[in-house]
């Protein structure tokens, strides 16, 4: 005999063989793209974007997070043939407003820099070598 009982916040819910052999009459329901506790990525389900998502890292947020939001909705629904070309002045819009608060949005430091120029120069010397030997 199958029965459930309540222990503080948990329901404990004792089946018997018998009640494993009848098939289930539960029905799925669909999920609700405006399910809160539902976790959902960058896009929602009906193509908004999602400024909740933790892949923003709280970009969305802050002294600069309208620009953001401004920025990355432009590139997001941006229909040029270089996706976001038309996106040049919000994203400088935000790029001006991060470098006023430097302590929540770090610039890149002499370190970063020189590495990326250093690879940026491997690139430029292995093209060209390519481009020479190409043509020999």
């Amino acid at each position: 005999m199958s029965y459930c009982r309540q222990e503080g916040k948990d329901r404990i819910i004792f089946a018997t063989k018998e009640d494993h052999e009848t098939p289930s009459s539960a029905e799925l329901v669909a999920d609700d793209p405006d399910d809160p506790y539902e976790e959902q990525g960058l896009i929602l389900p009906n193509g908004d974007i999602n400024w909740n998502c933790p892949c923003l890292g709280g970009m969305a947020s802050g002294p600069c997070g309208e620009q953001f939001k401004s920025a990355f909705s432009c590139f997001h629904y941006s229909t040029e043939e270089i996706k976001g070309s038309d996106c040049v002045d919000q994203f400088r819009a935000m790029q001006e407003c991060m470098q006023k608060y430097p302590d929540l949005y770090p610039q890149e430091d002499e370190n970063d820099e020189k590495s990326s120029k250093d690879l940026e120069a491997a690139s430029v010397e292995a093209s060209a070598a390519k481009e020479e030997k190409a043509s020999s």
